[in-house]
């Protein structure tokens, strides 16, 4: 099995230069009214991003289980499956389910690809245990890895250690990322882009106002929590982004 090169995932991802939109999951976080069982709403709102036209959902639940985070998976590539395509995204598949940490998980689960923390298993071992992996025949050939990076050197190790895409950030202050230090800021991210050939996606703190200055940095897109899981209408957000590239 191969893994698709930076300048495949380009184009399959955004053929008319469109950003890469991603919804990253948080459901601790969700707006409702009981935390008894939070899976259920959180899968509407997945599905409710992908009919927007979002072109990757990063399934990051930390603390699910092995089990309990293929269950996921696999419900959520069932909705997503189910969904027809919007008018607006005439040009767009469907949205690409991504599993946070768990190679083992993406693979059973026949996920679109696995996206790795800086400090969770090594790309380069990541790829070896993917080529190796009996489920690999199985896998769509565009399956993808990433990684979250927090430096220029951590991006840069990832590009060259074969990685299909970065995250890098946070580019501006967020909740979500104040473990990783003070906001990274849109110079690093410009120096970021410019010094790897793979998709950056600009992470932390991401708004519709802040969407422009990541994109003129040379980003490839945006990963964001709460820009797509706190609205009532992802579409307009989509659709808002896709406008200021235009």
């Amino acid at each position: 099995m191969s893994l698709p090169n930076s300048s495949a995932l380009d184009s399959r991802a955004h053929p008319d230069s469109k950003p890469i939109l991603c919804y990253v999951t948080d459901r601790r976080s969700l707006q409702v009214s009981s935390q008894a069982d939070l899976i259920e709403p959180l899968l509407r709102k997945i599905a409710l991003a992908a009919a927007a036209g979002v072109d990757w959902i990063q399934l990051r639940e930390k603390d699910l289980t092995g089990k309990q985070s293929a269950l996921l998976v696999s419900e959520a590539l069932n909705r997503v499956s189910k969904l027809p395509i919007q008018p607006q995204a005439a040009t767009h598949k469907l949205a690409r389910i991504l599993v946070n940490d768990r190679l083992d998980v993406a693979l059973t689960s026949e996920a679109g690809g696995v996206h790795l923390g800086e400090n969770s298993l090594p790309v380069g071992e990541a790829k070896r245990l993917l080529v190796a992996s009996a489920a690999a025949e199985t896998l769509a050939h565009d399956f993808i890895l990433g990684v979250s990076c927090h430096s220029l050197e951590a991006a840069q190790s990832a590009a060259s250690s074969g990685a299909n895409y970065i995250f890098f950030g946070p580019v501006f202050a967020t909740p979500s990322k104040a473990a990783y230090g003070s906001p990274q800021g849109v110079d690093r991210l410009a120096a970021v882009c410019s010094s790897v050939k793979i998709p950056v996606l600009a992470i932390g703190g991401i708004t519709l106002a802040n969407v422009s200055s990541c994109l003129s940095a040379g980003a490839s897109g945006i990963a964001a929590i709460r820009l797509f899981q706190d609205s009532t209408d992802p579409t307009s957000i989509v659709r808002a982004i896709q406008r200021q590239n235009s």
